[in-house]
């Protein structure tokens, strides 16, 4: 009988106890109204107390005639001007400044030099980016880091490394007094070319590469016009007439940042021997080029740092060049076959210099009849050189013991 009392008086306390929590919420809720209300009153109380004790101030009516507004309305427009200039004042330190934020004209009018290539530089440019797994070669195993969403991701130390490299290259055959092509044929790609030329006084290439311009280059590049320059980068005159007969001129570097579309200028440049440096992607063959530098070459903030690391390079080995021109030192071999053509008045000077010494003729030499007589000059070392005639000599006799052919005289008798 117990238990059952228990168990009948349990449902009916629990349902006083649901009834009264609902009311306590209700009352909680409404008080905490009633204080909100209260504060904004008072709020509002004090504001309206401020603003009776400042006064009325009536907004300044514009002249119809003029438009304009009274002098009242100027100075405060002036005194407001003024508030806002020191309130500017004192919170312009306020807030965060974001300095080392992206400006994409830097890479191309200052590009970055060899020391300042860091992983983060590399970063930022998208220079990890690979291609998709199904289109890797695998020659570029070694390039690559892993693979993240099926995608490959390329090591940015190996970048780093490979990129100084042929930074070092480039700067050598500057310094060397190279010739260094550019070459860049993708939509975006003209301007950081045109500008790692500039700087490594080089030559660019942005359009189509014609093919047979090295191995042909005497039939597609016979009319280029060229030039003779001394140690100073300065024009010789005087050379316009023998360099029509000279071959045509060859690269001594060649930097292909997109090797993809250009196999045909790096076939022809491999059966020259001409050196080149390359951006290979994951897509791509390192074989093909001589330098390769593992990166990404679908991004054109990549390209740009490649390119303009590569111009910094070649503009400090022009640099080291000059320099040790105006020391009176020469870096690189001068052209041969070259003959320097004198003008009449300057053989004429390097005859009477030759002979200071030569007899003038004299009366007593003279014939009966008049007429001066003139001795017969000694023969010079320069007309008879003796070398020259004993080579000459053997030559003729192995003409003569070639005749002779088992004992058989060719020679005809008379």
């Amino acid at each position: 009988m117990i238990l059952r009392r228990a168990l009948q008086s349990c449902p009916r306390a629990l349902a006083r106890r649901n009834s009264q929590q609902p009311r306590r919420c209700i009352s909680t809720e409404v008080e905490g109204i009633e204080a909100s209300a209260d504060n904004s009153l008072k709020n509002l109380q004090s504001i309206h107390a401020q603003l009776n004790a400042q006064g009325d101030r009536s907004v300044p009516a514009l002249d119809p005639e003029t438009h304009a507004t009274a002098d009242s309305a100027t100075n405060d427009v002036a005194a407001q001007y003024l508030a806002f200039k020191q309130s500017e004042k004192h919170l312009k330190t306020l807030g965060a400044t974001i300095s080392p934020h992206y400006q994409p004209h830097t890479l191309l009018n200052h590009p970055p030099s060899p020391a300042d290539v860091t992983l983060e530089l590399l970063l930022a440019s998208e220079a990890h980016q690979g291609h998709v797994t199904s289109l890797w070669n695998p020659a570029n195993a070694r390039y690559i880091h892993g693979i993240r969403q099926g995608i490959h991701i390329i090591s940015l130390e190996v970048t780093a490394a490979h990129l100084r490299r042929a930074a070092k290259v480039v700067q050598e055959v500057c310094r060397r007094g190279g010739m260094v092509l550019f070459v860049g044929t993708r939509d975006g790609q003209d301007r950081a070319v045109a500008r790692a030329a500039e700087l490594a006084k080089g030559y660019h290439l942005f359009e189509r590469w014609i093919p047979g311009s090295i191995t042909n280059g005497q039939q597609i590049l016979g009319r280029c016009k060229t030039k003779v320059v001394n140690e100073l980068d300065q024009e010789v005159p005087g050379f316009e007439e023998q360099l029509y007969e000279r071959p045509v001129l060859r690269p001594d570097l060649v930097v292909c940042v997109n090797p993809l579309e250009n196999y045909v200028l790096l076939h022809e440049c491999a059966l020259n021997n001409i050196p080149t440096i390359g951006v290979i992607d994951t897509n791509a063959d390192p074989t093909w080029v001589t330098y390769p530098i593992p990166a990404n070459d679908d991004s054109l903030r990549c390209i740009q740092v490649i390119a303009g690391v590569l111009g910094r390079a070649g503009e400090t080995g022009q640099k080291q060049r000059l320099a040790a021109a105006a020391q009176g030192t020469i870096t690189y071999r001068p052209a041969t076959g070259l003959l320097v053509v004198k003008s009449e008045e300057d053989e004429k000077a390097a005859s009477g210099k030759k002979n200071p010494r030569a007899r003038k003729p004299r009366s007593e030499d003279s014939d009966a009849s008049g007429i001066e007589g003139r001795r017969d000059p000694a023969p010079s070392e320069d007309i008879f050189d003796s070398d020259e005639m004993s080579d000459k000599l053997e030559e003729v006799n192995n003409r003569e013991d070639h005749r002779l052919k088992g004992g058989r005289d060719l020679k005809t008798s008379v």
